[in-house]
């Protein structure tokens, strides 16, 4: 295992979103006048893609494309923290000097919203309005690879979702699970399972080549 940075998922690995996220789009659906949504209809719809199309999924519509403004104004200033320790992480990536990638199927507008509503920023954001094809498709993580200037089998997507893990595998990458987020399967198969966000550092480690052994005679 040869790996050189690491791209992380955002909701649910960098942010605890799992509530603000989801009442952002209920508020945007009431606001125009929807159908009644509950929280959970919308994290079901995740795997749809960027918040227009899951919007319009709830909506049961087409949107005009003023109306997805609704669900950026519930989101801006929303609510959100950080994970424990993830901070402390992106810090001690930066004094390797390794830019800190996020991965997201977010659009880069809700990503940049949300990550500035937790205090925290990123060097590279690729939304799900960046590429053609959403998690599970290996799109986002190769568009990675090009811009960080290295093949992607030397990149981890950390992440919390089946979907993140898939991307992570389509793409060649290693899938690293994390564990401390809200749609953590234990059952999806994973490259590593981390159990706190620092433990990152340690599949980044430098790893010291062996040194043969001389026989003696």
């Amino acid at each position: 295992m040869n790996l050189r940075n690491v791209v992380w998922d955002m909701d649910g690995t960098l942010l605890n979103s799992s509530r603000a996220v989801p009442e952002a789009f209920v508020r945007a659906v009431a606001e125009l006048s929807g159908p009644p949504v509950a929280a959970e209809d919308v994290v079901n719809a995740y795997w749809r893609g960027t918040p227009e199309v899951i919007l319009a999924f709830l909506m049961q519509r087409q949107l005009e494309p003023w109306e997805s403004e609704s669900y950026y104004r519930a989101l801006d200033g929303a609510e959100v923290a950080p994970y424990p320790g993830v901070a402390e992480t992106l810090a001690a990536l930066r004094r390797r000097d390794l830019p800190v990638t996020v991965f997201t199927g977010a659009s880069t507008r809700a990503a940049e919203l949300l990550l500035h509503s937790a205090g925290l920023t990123a060097d590279l954001v690729i939304g799900g309005d960046s590429v053609d094809r959403p998690k599970p498709a290996a799109d986002g993580m190769l568009l990675a690879a090009r811009r960080l200037g290295m093949p992607a089998e030397h990149l981890a997507l950390v992440g919390d979702s089946p979907l993140d893990l898939q991307a992570a595998k389509a793409a060649g990458s290693h899938s690293a699970s994390a564990a401390w987020g809200h749609m953590y399967d234990p059952a999806e198969p994973a490259d590593s399972i981390l159990h706190t966000p620092d433990e990152v550092l340690e599949l980044l480690a430098t790893r010291t080549p062996r040194t043969p052994r001389t026989s003696t005679p």
